[in-house]
């Protein structure tokens, strides 16, 4: 990622942040920890890691240097919210799905099937009261939360085997965390949780029919395709995975306005940024790997509306026992059924004449 670029590009609201007035040579330093969830092979999550690292130093002229760890360097890529509540560390990049166990409404903080793109996931969160709701969950966990990347519509994900009708999913073991995961345990198949340094030797083994991952230029890296072939789409579970940077929330208070604003500024860019990258990556990725012997497949009607009844009866059922759940859900649905309208009109029938135009070519 070209990190001068996005500091320039974000260079008016960091100016407004750290410039005026500017930082004095006597401005407090601090020297935080930050341990990201992504191993270091992805380059595009990783990456985003290493770019929230150097702009936040650069917006403070070096004052707020963060120093960045892959999974397992400090702690595991799933320990990194308990490790940031009790500052083991002061921060971390990392997805809420992840926690889903500790409090389903976590998953609000990435993607909740059946829900929202990461257009409406932006909308939602900056203008409609996302953030604010969220800024409620990561508080009982003592961490205070933004978002900073987004991986975009990812793929419905791999499998050994076709999967036509809702009875094939019956006792498939699946690669799945989360909602997801229930979701599909619901229709008969067994969610395995697997990192995913382990994800080709699982299937190679059959220790697993299939997995969702992200994406085709990250799903690329692992060699899935020698084993599952067959690339199932729509990404009925993740129509946009939101990636969030956690802060401890006692360092958090201790910064300086200038350094929190600094913070926020890098989180808003590599939300951009990750989305961006993804964007331009992913096209010529699932070209190698359709030549690489991908079979694409698009999930059957029938398929989805099972899935989606499901995740519908799990959404009522979390959200009769999780007030913070239930009214994440009700805000975020509103949203979302008033989002479709307006984009059903203006992108989706945009995009719909531009693929039968480029057909006629």
């Amino acid at each position: 990622m070209n990190r001068r670029r996005l500091l320039a590009t974000f260079g008016a609201g960091a100016s407004a942040a750290v410039a005026a007035p500017a930082i004095a040579q006597s401005a407090p330093e601090f020297n935080w920890r930050m341990v990201t969830s992504f191993p270091k092979n992805l380059g595009v999550m990783f990456g985003t890691a290493e770019l929230f690292a150097s702009m936040v130093s650069e917006l403070t002229d070096g004052r707020l240097r963060v120093q960045l760890f892959g999974p397992g360097e400090i702690v595991g890529g799933t320990q990194v919210l308990d490790a940031t509540a009790s500052n083991t560390i002061e921060l971390t990049q990392t997805a809420p799905t992840y926690f889903y166990g500790k409090d389903p409404a976590f998953a609000f903080g990435s993607t909740l099937p059946f829900m929202i793109n990461a257009r409406q996931q932006n909308a939602w969160l900056y203008y409609k009261g996302g953030n604010e709701l969220l800024q409620e969950l990561y508080r009982k966990h003592n961490v205070y939360g933004l978002p900073s990347g987004n991986t975009g519509t990812q793929m419905g994900g791999w499998f050994r085997r076709e999967v036509k009708t809702p009875g094939d999913l019956k006792g498939l073991k699946f690669r799945v965390a989360g909602f997801a995961g229930e979701v599909l345990a619901r229709v008969g198949a067994t969610p395995q949780q697997i990192p995913a340094s382990d994800i080709y030797s699982a299937l190679e083994r059959g220790t697993i029919d299939g997995l969702e991952y992200i994406g085709p230029f990250d799903d690329e890296k692992l060699g899935i395709v020698r084993v599952a072939p067959y690339y199932y789409y729509p990404g009925w579970h993740e129509g946009g995975s939101i990636i969030v940077t956690l802060v401890n929330f006692e360092q958090w208070n201790k910064l300086p306005k200038r350094y929190q604003r600094a913070i926020e500024v890098a989180a808003m860019a590599c939300n951009t940024a990750m989305q961006a990258r993804f964007d331009s990556e992913n096209p010529d990725a699932l070209v190698r790997l359709i030549q690489a012997g991908a079979q694409l497949r698009s999930f059957s009607p029938e398929v989805l509306e099972v899935l989606a009844r499901e995740t519908n009866e799990l959404l009522k059922e979390i959200a009769t026992t999780n007030d913070l759940f239930r009214r994440m859900l009700e805000s975020q649905t509103a949203f979302r059924d008033k989002s479709y309208t307006y984009h059903q009109i203006a992108e989706y029938s945009f995009d719909t004449t531009m693929l039968r135009l480029r057909r006629q070519r």
